[in-house]
């Protein structure tokens, strides 16, 4: 039994301190996987917030899946929601400001560390919305094939070609400079 589901089960038996672990653990890794659909950070916050709450609230999780992979598959289904009333209304989104971070001591000193991590994210951002996704849940979720492929809807075959062609763009996004920076 993975963490999240134990925590989730302690907190459904009245522990409180089980949320906060809930929280702690899932609640960033969430907020970065449905960013990466909304491209909005405020929406992907006020859309993960809604799927723990929701989940707190409704008692949905049954333990068939991993706690992980539940919540994924339930943040991707808000996110997309979430374009599609987007684009019925025609709401405009947010773009996250790159680099606000308030010490610039801090920004000097990562200086190299912040330039491969716009690269690397501007050129996911180029790839198609699937392939971004597999490689969100593979590589920065530590998610397994099998796993990302649930939370996708897809199958583990799909998953597997969908990271191999995202490798092969991003070679070519990134190119010569790309080399240098990774």
């Amino acid at each position: 039994m993975d963490n999240g589901a134990s925590s989730y089960r302690r907190f459904l038996e009245g522990d409180e301190n089980a949320l906060g672990e809930i929280m702690e653990e899932y609640f960033f890794p969430l907020v970065f996987f449905v960013n990466r659909y909304v491209r909005d950070v405020h929406a992907a916050e006020d859309i993960s917030m809604d799927v723990i709450s929701d989940l707190l609230v409704r008692k949905r999780y049954n333990g068939k899946a991993k706690f992980k992979t539940y919540l994924f598959m339930m943040g991707k289904s808000r996110a997309l929601n979430h374009l599609k009333k987007a684009r019925r209304t025609g709401t405009a989104e947010l773009s996250e400001a790159d680099g606000a971070y308030d010490g610039e001591d801090e920004l000097i000193a990562r200086a190299a560390a912040d330039e491969r991590r716009r690269a690397v994210n501007a050129a996911l951002d180029k790839l198609p919305r699937d392939m971004r996704a597999a490689v969100h849940l593979i590589y920065f979720e530590d998610l397994t094939y099998d796993e990302a492929a649930r939370v996708m809807g897809k199958s583990r075959k799909q998953v597997d070609n969908l990271l191999y062609r995202a490798k092969k763009e991003l070679r070519v996004i990134l190119g010569e400079e790309g080399r240098k920076l990774l």
